[in-house]
């Protein structure tokens, strides 16, 4: 039996088989036809596929587990059918939220490489430090009770001597995770309507942060060299916005970092017009070459806010971040968070506190900057040997990611679309631009993927070219 790609009725079909074969040929514990398998036994798209899976584990009948596959769960008792069609109607008046952000963090299928992961895979996290911490944090006094609203002391301080400068624990509000910082710093710094100057392209999920709180992405064109100050200037007297969304350290997707001589061009524009900076400083840990530039927040204080975050070298349960600001603008941060979630839980401050202070840190930092490199060399090499086609926009020096220009006549969402069908995640491009671009690109990660992955991936990814080129 085929199933074309794409329509409703061929994802309720598929849905009606895979049930009716779950229910009534397997039995629990039995697993499931891989990915690929189903989607050239029933030749549909892995998207659909995936959403099938989806909506059968929602259902209860099956349960994934990575690196293992997908397996008939035990019988539970069925719900009470209930008609929730009211729901429709009350929610009519209200603006839908982006859903597409939580598809992108979801974990690859087990049968997927993937390149388009923004976390390191778990070879690469420090589970022996974050255990052992998180047992230590467990036993500490007072650390079930209320903690500070800004966050643990001990963590701020921490926090604050290593940004530098003139930054106290005072300056710093410990947040859960950088997405909660972007949309915290939105929240208090931008009414609903306001224009929101970005980088083009930029990190999607501050385009999804800015679609939830009713404010305007407005695009400003970057290069290898970062931002572009004079398009800056002009966008900020145009568009009167007073906040500017910026990653001056190997910028995602681009890898790009933002030239010395550029931070000043760009500092003084923000001061002209009397704007503030948010400096996402996500890949802080993750310079693979060269030394660093110092963050902006050293040579912006009172301008910038700056945000850190521990997720990217650690791992992705470490929901642990903080924004670091000076003035009344520290303030207003502080009480939207505040209204928010009140404090955060005690144990995973704690936690985060005892990783950072680890004697075993340093010599983790070291080693994920040491195979990181070495994957990056790979995945270069590799689209250089078999995908020659591609055009790299540069070799970052820092950060997870390769941001690639695809041949003339692909379109990224049919190339994710066929590198799934292939069986590899890739990011498409067009989720990074805040409007349309003339120009196709993807984003492959080499932070979730072995050397003999990245090759084996990339090797999958060249049929997909060489039809268009044929």
């Amino acid at each position: 039996m085929s199933i074309e790609s794409g329509s409703a009725s061929s994802r309720q079909r598929l849905l009606l088989d895979l049930r009716a074969h779950i229910q009534h040929e397997l039995g629990v514990g039995e697993q499931l036809p891989s990915v690929r398998e189903l989607t050239r036994r029933y030749r549909t798209s892995p998207v659909t596929v995936s959403g099938v899976l989806a909506q059968l584990a929602r259902d209860g009948l099956i349960v994934t587990r990575p690196g293992h596959g997908t397996f008939v769960a035990e019988a539970i008792s069925a719900p009470q059918g209930r008609d929730l069609g009211w729901q429709t109607v009350t929610l009519s008046g209200r603006s839908a939220l982006p859903g597409h952000v939580q598809d992108l963090f979801r974990p690859p299928l087990p049968d997927t490489l993937p390149l388009g992961s923004g976390y390191p895979d778990e070879t690469l996290q420090p589970l022996d430090l974050l255990g052992k911490a998180l047992k230590e944090a467990a036993k500490r006094p007072g650390v079930w009770s209320r903690l500070p609203p800004e966050g643990l002391e001990a963590l701020r301080v921490w926090l604050a001597r290593e940004l530098g400068g003139e930054y106290r624990a005072s300056d710093v509000l410990i947040v859960p995770g950088g997405q909660a910082g972007l949309s915290t710093v939105l929240r208090a710094l931008l009414p609903p309507g306001a224009p929101l100057l970005v980088e083009s392209p930029t990190y999607y999920g501050v385009l999804a942060a800015a679609h939830a709180v009713g404010v305007q992405p407005i695009p400003v064109p970057a290069d290898a060299q970062g931002i572009r100050p004079d398009l800056l200037d002009v966008a900020l007297r145009s568009s009167g916005a007073k906040v500017v969304y910026l990653q001056p350290r190997y910028a995602n997707p681009t890898g790009a970092v933002l030239a010395p001589e550029r931070r000043v061009a760009v500092l003084a524009a923000a001061e002209r017009a009397g704007a503030f900076i948010i400096e996402d400083d996500y890949a802080r840990d993750l310079t693979l070459e060269g030394e660093p530039l110092p963050p902006l927040a050293l040579a912006g204080e009172g301008r910038v806010v700056y945000l850190r975050s521990l997720t990217k070298a650690a791992a992705p349960g470490l929901r642990i971040a903080a924004l670091i600001a000076r003035g009344p603008v520290l303030t207003r941060l502080r009480n939207a968070r505040a209204v928010e979630d009140y404090f955060l839980a005690g144990p995973m401050q704690e936690a985060a506190l005892g990783v950072l202070t680890a004697r075993g840190w340093p010599r983790h930092l070291k080693d994920l900057q040491g195979t990181l490199r070495v994957r990056r060399d790979a995945m270069v090499w590799a689209l250089a040997q078999h995908w020659p086609e591609a055009r790299l926009f540069l070799v970052p020096q820092g950060g997870y990611n390769l941001w690639v220009q695809l041949p003339g006549g692909l379109g990224d969402l049919a190339f994710a679309e066929g590198a799934a069908r292939a069986g590899v995640q890739v990011s498409a491009g067009s989720g990074f631009f805040p409007e349309e671009s003339d120009e196709a690109f993807v984003r492959l990660s080499y932070a979730a993927a072995s050397p003999s992955v990245i090759e084996e991936a990339v090797c999958r990814l060249k049929p997909l070219v060489q039809g268009v080129n044929a």
